[in-house]
C-alpha cells in the first residue's frame, strides 16, 4: 500500500465530500499499523495546510455498537480548529455541507489543564482535567454504506467530521468524577421523537476509563501524538450513531445536574 498516495486520496475525498473504495479491499490490503501511518501523514499535511490541532476524538469505545460496524477496538484521530466548536450556550445550528453520510453521536468531552500520560490511574487523570462537558460529534465516512474495517476507519480521519461542545463545567464540580460519568444516562430525540438512550458506562465502562485505556493504546500506536494542556478529547458515543439530514432538530437529555443538555438544528 502506497501510504502517501492513500493519504492524498483521503484528503481529496475530504475536500470534495466524495466516496472512495475501501483501502483494505485493495491488492495488499491495509493493516492497522499502516493505517496509523496514513493517519499521521494526513495529520502532517493538515498542519502544512494551516489547520490547528485542538485535541483528539476517540471512536468505537461503545462496545454495544461494535458488531454493527465490525470494529472491535477504539480508534482515534486529531480534532482541528476547523472541526471544533465550543458553544456559548446549549443550542447550535450546524451545516452538513462537506460531510459524507453524516451521523450524530452524543458524547462526554474533556478539556485538559495539564498533560496526561499513559499509565496514570483515573484519579491522576481527573487531576489533569480543566473541565467536563456534553457534546455532539458528527461522524462521517468516505466509504459507501458505512461498511469498512478497523484499518479503513483509522485512515479515514477516524470518521471525525465535526465536534460541538456544550457549556464547560469545572472538573472540580464532580465529587467522584469517574463514577458519576459512568452512571449518567442520556436520552436522544430527533424532531420530538425519542430515538435512543445510553449510559456513560457504555464507553469502555465510563468516559474516564475510556480515556485511560486510550492513552495506553495511543502510546503504542501513535507515540508521537500527545495530549497537551488546553486540548479537548471526546470519549465516544453513549448511543448508536444516528443518520442525519438537513432540517432536523436533535435534542439530548441528561440526568446529571451539572451537565447541560443540547439542542442541534441541521441545515444543508
Amino acid at each position: 500500500m502506497d501510504r502517501q498516495a492513500l493519504a492524498a486520496e483521503l484528503l481529496a475525498a475530504w475536500d470534495g465530500a466524495a466516496l472512495i473504495g475501501l483501502p483494505s479491499a485493495r491488492p495488499g490490503g491495509l493493516t492497522l499499523a499502516q493505517a496509523f501511518e496514513v493517519a499521521d501523514l494526513i495529520r502532517r499535511q493538515r498542519l502544512a495546510r494551516g489547520d490547528t490541532p485542538r485535541g483528539y476524538k476517540i471512536g468505537f469505545t461503545n462496545r454495544g455498537i461494535w458488531p454493527r460496524y465490525g470494529v472491535f477496538a477504539p480508534i482515534w484521530a486529531p480534532v482541528w480548529a476547523s472541526t471544533l466548536t465550543l458553544l456559548e450556550g446549549s443550542e447550535a445550528v450546524v451545516s452538513l455541507a462537506g460531510l459524507v453520510q453524516p451521523r450524530l453521536e452524543p458524547e462526554i468531552v474533556f478539556g485538559f489543564a495539564a498533560a496526561p500520560s499513559a499509565g496514570m490511574d483515573e484519579a491522576e487523570l481527573a487531576g489533569c482535567l480543566d473541565w467536563v462537558a456534553h457534546g455532539f460529534e458528527i461522524v462521517h465516512t468516505h466509504f459507501a454504506d458505512w461498511r469498512f474495517g478497523a484499518a479503513d476507519t483509522v485512515a479515514d480521519f477516524a470518521l471525525h467530521g465535526r465536534l460541538l461542545v456544550g457549556p464547560r463545567v469545572p472538573a472540580a464540580r464532580f465529587a467522584r468524577l469517574g463514577e458519576e460519568l459512568a452512571a449518567l444516562t442520556l436520552g436522544l430525540s430527533r424532531d420530538g421523537a425519542d430515538v435512543d438512550s445510553g449510559r456513560g458506562a457504555n464507553v469502555l465502562d465510563g468516559p474516564l476509563s475510556a480515556l485511560r485505556l486510550w492513552l495506553a493504546a495511543m502510546a503504542q500506536y501513535t507515540p508521537a501524538w500527545t495530549v497537551r494542556a488546553g486540548d479537548v478529547v471526546t470519549t465516544g458515543t453513549l448511543t448508536d450513531a444516528w443518520p442525519m439530514a438537513p432540517g432536523q432538530v436533535w435534542r439530548s437529555r441528561l440526568d446529571h445536574a451539572a451537565l447541560h443538555a443540547l439542542t442541534l438544528r441541521t441545515t444543508p
